[in-house]
């Protein structure tokens, strides 16, 4: 596979490098032939109806972005196979281990994109989606790069064009700065509302939720996930 062209700016603003190491040549042939199943062709205008992007019949449309080496997303949707999945992942390396693994267990109720979310968002029908994570997102720590970090006011509209009323927007998060931003931007945006009735709710994990190897570095480190979830008004 060739290296791609450096992305302006304005494309590359939520997410950082889109290569580690070098992948393994079977997991190159896992990526290619996989992605040809898999992934969303943006160039063709999206279902009004989702449930068709799917081999199975799934009742519900959950999107998660970011899912790194898909652990978490892989075992989401073995958990709910009534759900359909869609997967967003630009890191190279990340979509390569999830294609590994589909090529072992096939997922009928699972799509990806191996771009940025944002142009994603932009092409989901409106009130589309049940629910969206976004977990251990990159905290961009830097005062100067906190611009690209993925919360923000405009992805925040997105958000709640895409959501319909009564979903979710889970966040995960073991970045005390990065949890902050993301209470203070959704508790300043109408279409969401902060679902916690006490403040031990937020350090309790999702249920089902299953433990990431981010999470546990973060363990190992001394550090806490706080776990929020909002509900589109």
């Amino acid at each position: 596979m060739e290296d791609e062209p450096r992305r302006s700016r304005t494309s590359e603003a939520f997410f950082g490098r889109r290569r580690g190491k070098t992948i393994r040549p079977a997991q190159a042939t896992a990526l290619e032939v996989g992605l040809q199943s898999y992934r969303l062709d943006l160039a063709q205008p999206a279902p009004k109806e989702l449930q068709g992007l799917f081999g199975a019949s799934v009742s519900s449309i959950r999107l998660e972005i970011g899912f790194g080496g898909g652990e978490h997303l892989r075992q989401e949707t073995l958990t709910h196979p009534d759900t359909g999945f869609i997967g967003a992942e630009p890191f190279v390396n990340g979509m390569a281990k999830m294609m590994v693994a589909l090529a072992k267990e096939p997922a009928d109720n699972l799509r990806v994109f191996d771009d940025d979310a944002a142009l994603l968002l932009d092409w989901l029908p409106q009130a589309s989606l049940d629910w969206i994570d976004l977990l251990y997102p990159d905290p961009w720590p830097k005062k100067r790069h906190w611009k690209r970090r993925f919360v923000s006011p405009v992805n925040l509209d997105r958000f709640a064009r895409v959501l319909k009323p009564g979903g979710k927007f889970c966040f995960a998060s073991d970045i005390d700065t990065y949890v902050n931003w993301t209470l203070q931007h959704c508790r300043a945006h109408p279409a969401f509302a902060w679902q916690a009735n006490e403040a031990a709710d937020w350090h309790t994990p999702y249920p089902g939720w299953e433990s990431t190897r981010y999470e546990a570095k973060a363990i190992r480190e001394g550090r806490r996930t706080a776990y929020l979830t909002f509900i589109r008004r």
